[in-house]
């Protein structure tokens, strides 16, 4: 018998026998050939049971292993394993399915998985183990996306599966949240990219472009296809230097962010202007993978911010510097001087005789003759000097880097020179002068209002002197206090004898024609010279205490006039004009409290004070602190003559007024005069941005009103509507007005 030949169930008899044989029996020496055969088969055949014994426990072992790591990996995987009897009861689950619906495992034995399920998806899983899926589930292994319902809503999907055998539901949970989260980002993200109102463009690290938007199509003419591969630099205009471009990729290595404005270039070749981000996304070992570029084109929007700044800055008129600018230069030079140890000189300008050339020949002609005037001044500066114009025919220079005051002397004669000498306007010669105030900085001071303020009074001498000369300032000069006492004491004498008296001048709804409020306006009959304008008395008392007096008056007597009217059922607000020297005045507060006190049966918002900006403003934080205080006890507060170079957007900002009004001399030209209309308009679109009513002054006619209607300015006061008249006048014109408005010519 061989080593692998098979033995037949008998073959353990056999071995019993030839194992007594062999060791009770004496043995013959053919028997004992025969019995070491015998021997070596009994070793082979014990050998080959071992080795079965040896197979069977092993094939024992392994398959409790393979149950055990069956088990193992049921209860551990990462994801949920349930099955559910044909009620939908769990029969069994492993320890993520547990963690999943939040319960542990002997809890959910029995248990429904639908009591784990939203409200809102039980009909989804209902129809999942529906008994008309049951037939062909084992087939084709179904799935859905179902909510648990828990202390924080999970998303899941339920992958199911029938076992014919045991009749019960196999389910795989797998928790989707963050999945389905990442998705609606992945939207999301997807849905801002396309529908952003910035162009996009994303770029590899060599700035290779790799994706673009809808925007950034429409921005700058190419389309995506056009552009994918491409370098970026085919969107480069000729109007940045390569520094420019240098500097921006230094920034987006050292920050990862670069923000700015660029000159770029459309597919048609023309250049436009953008504000554009950039941002360097880096990988895991902080190498730069892609940069993404979002821009918008602001070509339009920066034309017209500049334009709005160099309304605010500029002179329509003569594109000279005004009050703003002028300001914020002198503050720049002062600092400079007082740095080199050098001198300034403040220079006011007022030109003699031109108010005739305007009652002559017109604004128009007027208007002509200051831009040539200003040219002639600005040719006879220095380039370091600078000329500003701030209203009317009034003009402030700076003369820098002056070593003596004597220095500024030779620019002050060219000055009068070009002033003085004739100018031809449309074929008329005309002659004017100018009186020169001068105020040297630091010797008289360092404050930029203060040194205008005494170069004013300065120019006030010159003009007494007999005009066409320049006059430095004196503290102590008798010429000024000679004129101003004789000024003074007349203004003094006429409040007392009672000869001023208020005109008012009504202001209406344009569109509804409406009278919405008048205007008092303080007029001086005097007994030589007739009834005066404020024109004629008001600047010789500007920055006096006698200034203060009248202002108060104005006031008192315009809530006598709210308070009489409102006896006989008329509703007129009365807006009055308050210099910046008055509210400066310590008592000014108390003395508005105890007028609006006097009067009871007035309400404090038919009150409107206008601030007057040909003084100056010495300290904005209190005039702010100030207009704030009188507020609280109801008064409005309007900014007045808006546009002239007096007022500026600090003023419009930092100022709570309610309303600006537009300078007369801008509405009355606007109809002929496009700079005019363009500077109007600038203002009623500062006023609609800094949510401020606006009234237009000079309004003469019906076409002026009829333009500044179609610009959003609703609110009127001019010549075409009413004169100023005394108060004994204005009811029976508003019945007129009433009965039948009617645009005088």
């Amino acid at each position: 018998m061989t080593k692998n030949s098979r033995r037949s169930p008998t073959d353990g008899k056999l071995l019993k026998e030839a194992e007594s044989r062999l060791y009770n029996d004496p043995l013959s020496n053919d028997e004992v050939t025969d019995s070491s055969s015998l021997l070596y088969e009994l070793q082979v055949h014990q050998i080959e049971l071992k080795l079965q014994n040896e197979q069977l426990i092993n094939s024992t072992n392994a398959a409790e292993k393979a149950a055990a790591r069956f088990t193992t990996l049921y209860d551990f995987a990462p994801i949920g394993y349930v099955t559910l009897n044909l009620k939908g009861n769990i029969t069994h689950s492993n320890f993520a399915a547990a963690k999943l619906l939040g319960m542990s495992r002997s809890r959910l034995q029995g248990a429904r998985l639908a009591a784990f399920v939203t409200q809102d998806d039980l009909v989804k899983f209902n129809n999942l183990l529906s008994p008309s899926n049951m037939q062909n589930i084992h087939v084709i292994q179904r799935s859905c996306e179902i909510e648990l319902a828990g202390m924080v809503t999970k998303t899941v999907q339920i992958d199911i599966s029938f076992n014919d055998n045991n009749l019960e539901y196999l389910l795989v949970l797998t928790d989707i949240t963050e999945r389905k989260k990442h998705e609606v980002r992945l939207q999301l993200a997807a849905s801002v990219f396309s529908h952003a109102h910035e162009g996009i463009m994303i770029t590899d690290a060599n700035n290779t472009i790799i994706e673009v938007n809808d925007m950034f199509s429409q921005i700058t003419g190419f389309n995506r296809v056009e552009v994918l591969g491409k370098n970026s630099d085919m969107l480069k205009s000729n109007k940045q230097s390569p520094e420019f471009y240098d500097a921006r990729q230094q920034a987006l290595l050292e920050k990862d962010f670069w923000y700015g404005e660029i000159w770029n270039k459309r597919k048609d070749g023309e250049v436009y202007l953008a504000m554009q981000a950039i941002s360097a996304v880096r990988d895991i070992t902080d190498k730069i993978q892609h940069y993404v570029l979002l821009f918008t084109d602001i070509t339009k929007s920066k034309a017209h911010q500049q334009q709005l700044e160099y309304a605010a800055n500029y002179d329509a008129l003569t594109n000279l510097p005004n009050r703003l600018l002028l300001l914020d230069r002198l503050h720049v030079t002062l600092l400079q001087c007082q740095r080199h140890s050098k001198m300034l000189a403040v220079v006011y300008i007022d030109l003699d005789g031109f108010k005739q050339v305007n009652d002559t020949y017109g604004h128009d002609m007027g208007d002509k003759l200051l831009i040539s005037i200003s040219q002639h001044m600005k040719d006879a500066l220095r380039e370091c000097d600078t000329l500003a114009r701030i209203g009317g025919d009034e003009f402030v220079a700076v003369l820098d880097d002056l070593e003596t005051p004597n220095d500024c002397k030779p620019i002050l004669k060219r000055l009068l020179k070009a002033t003085s000498q004739s100018i031809s306007v449309d074929d008329v010669l005309l002659n004017v002068s100018a009186s020169m105030g001068v105020t040297i900085s630091p010797q008289n001071g360092t404050s930029a209002d203060l040194l205008i303020r005494e170069a004013d009074k300065a120019m006030y001498i010159a003009k007494e002197s007999g005009k066409d000369h320049y006059h430095f300032f004196d503290e102590h000069c008798g010429i000024e206090a000679r004129t101003l006492s004789e000024n003074l004491n007349a203004v003094r004498h006429a409040l007392a004898e009672g000869q001023f008296e208020l005109f008012y001048q009504p202001k209406i709804n344009m569109r509804t024609f409406k009278v919405v409020g008048v205007e008092a306006l303080v007029r001086w009959r005097h007994q030589e010279k007739g009834l005066l304008e404020p024109s004629e008395f008001l600047p010789f008392i500007e920055k006096h205490p006698i200034r203060i007096e009248l202002g108060t008056w104005i006031i008192n007597m315009a809530l006598t006039q709210i308070s009489h009217w409102n006896k006989q059922g008329l509703d007129l607000p009365i807006s009055v004009n308050v210099s910046a020297y008055q509210l400066n005045d310590k008592n000014f507060l108390a003395q508005l409290t105890t007028a609006l006190e006097a009067h009871q049966n007035v309400r404090p918002n038919q009150l409107d004070l206008e601030i007057l900006e040909t003084s100056g403003l010495d300290t904005m934080t209190h005039l702010r602190t100030l207009i704030c205080e009188c507020k609280k006890l109801g008064v409005n507060f309007s900014l007045d003559d808006f546009g002239t170079g007096y007022s500026s957007l600090s003023h419009l900002k930092n100022l709570p007024t309610d309303s600006i009004k537009i300078d007369r001399c801008f509405v009355q030209d606007m109809l002929t005069n496009p700079d005019d209309l363009a500077i109007v308009q600038g203002i009623i679109n500062l006023a609609e941005a800094f949510g401020r009513n606006v009234i237009a002054e000079g309004v003469e006619s019906a076409a002026h009103a009829d333009k500044l209607l179609s610009m959003n300015c609703n609110i009127g006061q001019g010549y075409g509507i009413a004169r100023p008249m005394p108060s004994a006048k204005l009811p029976s014109w508003l019945n007129s007005w009433q009965a039948a408005p009617t645009w005088q010519a």
